[in-house]
């Protein structure tokens, strides 16, 4: 059921650098290894909703309804957007006061399941890429989608987590330069911003 390709092809996909796993670091460098776990539960979750619309058939509504997927890619890139101007503002940012106020679990959450859950990509990638490991006309059909998902489901969490953990050992040298922290700051608006036009920009 899990062929190599399958496997190969899903570790591409989540361990490259996109939104969420840009999220997860830059919340590890600022809050912390444990701010960083919640963010990677976060953007996890922000999966699911785009694999139960696949498994429901709603994909194949928002492909075949061109206005659903322009909806949800305009939100995407609104918030990308957000993130990018709140990201560039926020001086306290990558602060080496440890008792500066760090946002709560159900802050980073949500946030982080916000930004995957309006991601069109996502919603992609269940529609076209997992149905061609599912034979045609198989009476398990749901089950082995389900399978697959949350074996996607699975990686991401894991790699996210090792983002996070590999941010947060760099998190001390970080925290020792102010010229280090401003630089971080701008480049992860600046990564927002791309993100958001890239995805803005047509045939994207």
């Amino acid at each position: 059921m899990l062929s190599l390709e399958f496997l190969l092809t899903s570790l591409v996909v989540v361990i490259t650098p996109g939104t969420g796993v840009l999220y997860t670091v830059s919340t590890g460098l600022s809050q912390g290894k444990l701010a960083s776990l919640y963010a990677a539960v976060g953007c996890t979750l922000g999966i699911v909703p785009h694999m139960l619309a696949a498994g429901l058939g709603l994909a194949a509504t928002l492909h075949a309804g061109a206005l659903a997927l322009q909806i949800l890619k305009v939100l995407g890139v609104l918030y990308l957007l957000y993130l990018a101007v709140l990201t560039w503002r926020d001086r306290s940012a990558f602060s080496v006061d440890d008792r500066a106020k760090v946002e709560g679990p159900f802050k980073l959450i949500i946030k982080a399941v916000l930004l995957n859950s309006l991601n069109p990509k996502l919603t992609l990638f269940f529609m076209a890429f997992l149905p061609q490991f599912i034979e045609a006309g198989s009476a398990q059909h749901l089950f082995r989608f389900s399978i697959l998902s949350a074996v996607f489901i699975a990686m991401t969490f894991v790699i996210f987590i090792g983002y996070g953990l590999l941010a947060h050992a760099f998190r001390q040298t970080v925290v020792e330069s102010p010229a280090v922290q401003s630089a971080l700051r701008r480049g992860f608006a600046v990564a927002f911003l791309v993100m958001a036009i890239k995805l803005a920009w047509p045939h994207s």
